[in-house]
């Protein structure tokens, strides 16, 4: 059976699964989203915000915080289509391959912001 929904990849696979679950993944979805604005709006604050003389590391972090934040954005979708589909084919649900690069990007952020505090 053809559905007329997007993306076909997702939905014309296996089975309608639990609406629920559908909700949730969504749900999860719109959370990526707002932490990557979240992580946009930081990186472009430390720019627009930040202490004088500290232009190199100040870039540093405003760069990592925006790239960080659209890695984050440009996945999600992903995410939410690798999901769904696991789920209309009851195969067990993808890892989070994200979350480690976030963690990662996330602590380069804090000590680059520690730095600039104290210097």
């Amino acid at each position: 059976m053809t559905s007329r929904r997007w993306p076909g990849f997702v939905y014309d696979a296996g089975d309608e699964p639990d609406p629920r679950f559908t909700l949730a993944n969504e749900r999860t979805f719109l959370a990526w989203i707002r932490t990557a604005l979240g992580l946009m709006a930081g990186g472009v604050a430390v720019e627009a915000l930040g202490y004088p003389g500290h232009g190199a590391l100040r870039a540093v972090l405003a760069v990592s915080l925006l790239l960080s934040g659209v890695l984050c954005a440009g996945t999600a979708f992903f995410r939410w289509a690798a999901a769904e589909r696991a789920m209309r084919l009851g195969q067990p649900l993808p890892g989070p391959f994200l979350l480690p690069v976030l963690g990662a990007v996330l602590v380069l952020a804090g000590l680059l912001a520690v730095l600039m505090v104290l210097l």
